[in-house]
């Protein structure tokens, strides 16, 4: 998976919510996703005369509960490496287009 990628979201609280991913940590094996795993963080006034506000966060997750959607199929798949022409490529297990 990279960043940018189209994820679908397999188990837990957000399981077949669709998303972008914001950021990935590959040290720690996690991935941000716009819209999935968001909570309410409440936070105190800074300032005098500041009021407190309820925000939201998204927080990160482990990679192993999220598959790259093809763009081509339209279903959450597992990827695949060919070689064409010395280059690498991303390939969709389902029905070989370019992912």
């Amino acid at each position: 998976m990279k960043k940018g990628d189209t994820v679908k979201i397999i188990s837990g609280k957000d399981r077949g919510k669709t998303g972008k991913i914001l950021r990935f940590d590959t040290r720690a094996g996690k991935i941000t996703v716009e819209g999935v795993n968001v909570y309410k963080k409440h936070s105190k006034p800074k300032r005098q005369g500041e009021k407190g506000e309820v925000v939201s966060i998204i927080r990160p997750f482990d990679v192993s509960n999220a598959m790259v959607v093809c763009s081509s199929c339209n279903r959450a798949v597992r990827e695949q490496y060919r070689i064409e022409d010395g280059k690498k490529t991303r390939c969709c297990r389902k029905c070989g287009a370019a992912i």
